[in-house]
């Protein structure tokens, strides 16, 4: 990489502040990689506890939110093969990856998606989650841009962190997550039918998937009392 293109690359992310507050700084780093990324479409940041709690930090769009939170509902797809691995995952036709992720594969091809390049956001040795860039149609990613995402995912990792050391308290950014009312769902069903948070978990998102709706939205009418628990039993 060229010291011009790394300099460009550095001054854009430093420009993201949370002037706006901090909800903002998710996307419009995602909105940088978009913008300064040949022939990306959307992209996603997304925070990973364990292989299965995500947090969306940011997306650039819409589109782009809706492919995370399909990973997150159907619990597959590049980016949890990317946290698994601890390393980028390319996939440069996802018609051609389709048998490693079949329902998220048909889900996100539904939506236009037909490439997905994924890389870890790291601090040293702390993982912290995942960079997501999709493109709309397929094609390899070439070299000097995958060198350049990496260097992107570093270069936010880092801002995250540091922005996240700045704030206190229910200010920090992976306090205010767009998958908080999951997380309270899945408690209340743990206690209310006295199973462990992994099954409750998982009956959520049972639930989503026979439904065709998201795990948003079934926590949502689970936490507002919509959703009898007794359509959640099995």
């Amino acid at each position: 990489m060229d010291g011009q293109r790394r300099d460009r690359l550095v001054e854009q992310v430093l420009k993201c502040t949370t002037a706006s507050g901090r909800a903002e700084l998710g996307q419009a780093l995602s909105s940088v990689c978009v913008r300064v990324m040949p022939d990306v479409d959307g992209a996603a940041l997304a925070f990973y506890s364990g292989s299965r709690v995500q947090e969306l930090v940011g997306a650039s769009d819409p589109w782009a939110a809706g492919i995370e939170e399909a990973q997150y509902t159907l619990g597959e797809g590049p980016g949890l093969a990317a946290v698994a691995a601890d390393g980028p995952v390319l996939v440069p036709d996802l018609s051609v990856d389709e048998v490693r992720w079949p329902v998220f594969a048909g889900a996100a091809r539904g939506e236009g998606l037909a490439a997905a390049f994924f890389f870890p956001l790291r601090v040293g040795a702390m993982q912290l989650g995942t960079l997501g860039l999709y493109r709309r149609r397929p094609g390899v990613l070439p070299a000097d841009f995958v060198f350049d995402a990496a260097l992107l995912a570093d270069l936010i990792s880092h801002k995250l962190l540091l922005q996240n050391e700045k704030m206190t308290g229910e200010e920090r950014i992976w306090m205010e997550t767009s998958y908080q009312d999951v997380n309270m769902a899945t408690g209340m069903l743990a206690v209310l039918l006295r199973i462990s948070l992994e099954d409750a978990f998982l009956r959520l998102r049972a639930h989503a998937f026979g439904a065709g709706r998201s795990v948003l939205d079934v926590a949502a009418d689970v936490l507002a009392r919509r959703l009898p628990l007794d359509r959640l039993t099995d």
